[in-house]
């Protein structure tokens, strides 16, 4: 393809990419089809001569957008969000176009320096108090991974990148019931173990008990272990619980713990002042991560990941063989030293172009928006007489469940809440998941779309309640 052919597909491709946007609500918001009809569609064997662009085009509309979830839709309330907005879309264009591989500053000074600005440009922006230092990585599971490789070197004396775990005794991390699986696999990759991993019990705002941390640090340090790392989590996912930071702290800081914080949806909220209530204590901590990829308006894959000791993550992962030494030695940043891989994408274009083309003040009405539209739909749900509200918005994330005054058995208001949900997201007109609070069948409602307004919310209330009050056995 030469390059005039190029810039013909690519203005079709931009226009099918508006048009998108445009017309996006058109679409069914979770993917309608059965598991294998996509492949069917496929052939089973590569192409043995080029086929047209015209060719390949079709078949993406035809066949790769009926199989595709869409996750930009304003009726997408499922997870969490996984955003994007058209300036972003346009940095990853010229991302793509640059194809740069952004591992040394030398191979790209610019992406070495617009990340250091730009992640600086976060942490004022979500109130971290100056000595945390930012880098990108790309997503929460990997930063948390780095934290606790990291809580580990510096629990063993940095010993165990050099000598293994054999001999060097039973590591402990803990977190909260409520905490994302992801620690769970990150304790398992680090060679750690999954039987030492404490998972405290949570209050009735689904936060961690200090108390109880306190008491398996003690345990574990009476029967010989060596507690590693606390992983504190803002906005758990399920039900957006916030653990105590101050208090969790202050245990972390008696037993030399290292603490992280997993912030990965609800940081982005900590741009609004009112919200950062969530970091008080954040003075304790190690690291602390949030992912711009899920509420701040940039496209996967972008988690924002800050350290305050740069020392002990440079001696876990930096490694300099003979081909990647340079002139500039210590007088810059390589980031291929802050993280797990040697290859980084230019992740920072799109962030810098999303923070300067909304700005703080236009960042900040979206998401006080999907906050303020939550709480109201919470309190409407719960006037509704035969709705609950099993976890009430800390930000714009609640769980409810149907519950119609003539149905008291569990397993059964279990079993309608289920079919509640296939019906609605069969429907395709909107797209949620479930969790289990305290035991309870219960259905998530997260706003965070950067397409969604008070008009789909309203439109998703009406079919929650219209559907659950047509169901059979209620």
């Amino acid at each position: 393809m030469d390059t005039e052919e190029f810039r013909r597909h690519a203005h079709a491709f931009v226009d099918w990419m508006a048009d998108y946007l445009d017309e996006i609500e058109s679409y069914p918001v979770k993917a309608q089809v059965e598991p294998g009809d996509i492949a069917k569609r496929l052939p089973g064997a590569p192409p043995e001569s080029g086929e047209p662009m015209e060719a390949i085009f079709r078949d993406f509309r035809e066949v790769i957008v009926p199989g595709m979830t869409h996750w930009q839709h304003p009726n997408f309330f499922a997870y969490f969000p996984a955003n994007s907005s058209p300036p972003s879309v346009l940095a990853e264009m010229l991302t793509a176009t640059l194809g740069a591989q952004c591992m040394i500053w030398q191979t790209s000074p610019a992406a070495a320096e617009l990340e250091g600005r730009v992640m600086e440009w976060l942490r004022q922006m979500i109130g971290l108090p100056e000595g945390f230092t930012g880098v990108i990585q790309d997503t929460a599971s990997t930063a948390t991974l780095c934290a606790i490789l990291c809580a580990r070197e510096r629990a063993s004396g940095f010993r165990t990148n050099e000598a293994g775990l054999d001999d060097a005794g039973v590591f402990t991390t803990y977190c909260s019931r409520e905490t994302h699986s992801s620690v769970e696999k990150d304790v398992k990759i680090a060679g750690l173990g999954r039987e030492n991993l404490r998972m405290i019990p949570t209050d009735d705002r689904f936060a961690m008990v200090p108390e109880a941390l306190e008491d398996a640090i003690e345990r574990d340090l009476a029967a010989g272990r060596t507690p590693t790392c606390v992983v504190a989590t803002l906005g758990t996912t399920g039900a957006s619980g916030v653990d105590p930071l101050a208090a969790i702290g202050e245990i972390c800081g008696r037993h030399r713990v290292w603490l992280h914080v997993d912030a990965a949806w609800a940081g982005t909220a900590l741009i609004l002042p009112e919200q950062r209530w969530m970091i008080e204590g954040i003075e304790h901590a190690d690291s602390f991560v949030f992912n711009p990829h899920k509420w701040m308006l940039t496209n996967f894959d972008c988690s924002a990941y800050f350290v305050r000791d740069v020392g002990a993550l440079l001696r876990t992962f930096e490694i300099l063989p003979e081909y990647l030494k340079t002139a500039e030695g210590d007088r810059v940043d390589n980031y291929r030293d802050w993280g797990i891989p040697l290859g980084r994408r230019f992740r920072a274009l799109k962030l810098w172009f999303v923070i300067r083309s909304y700005g703080l003040a236009g960042l900040r009405a979206i998401i006080r928006g999907h906050i303020d539209m939550a709480r109201a739909l919470a309190r409407e749900m719960a006037d509704a007489g035969d709705f609950e509200i099993l976890a009430p918005p800390t930000l714009s994330l609640f769980c409810f469940r149907f519950r119609p005054p003539a149905v008291t058995d569990p397993a059964e208001i279990d079993r309608l809440n289920q079919a509640l949900l296939e019906r609605l997201n069969a429907s395709g007109a909107l797209y949620l998941t479930h969790t289990r609070i305290r035991e309870a069948y219960a259905i998530r409602f997260c706003i965070g779309q950067a397409g969604t307004a008070q008009r789909p919310v309203d439109a998703a209330w009406r079919r929650i309640r219209d559907t659950a009050r047509a169901l059979p056995g209620r």
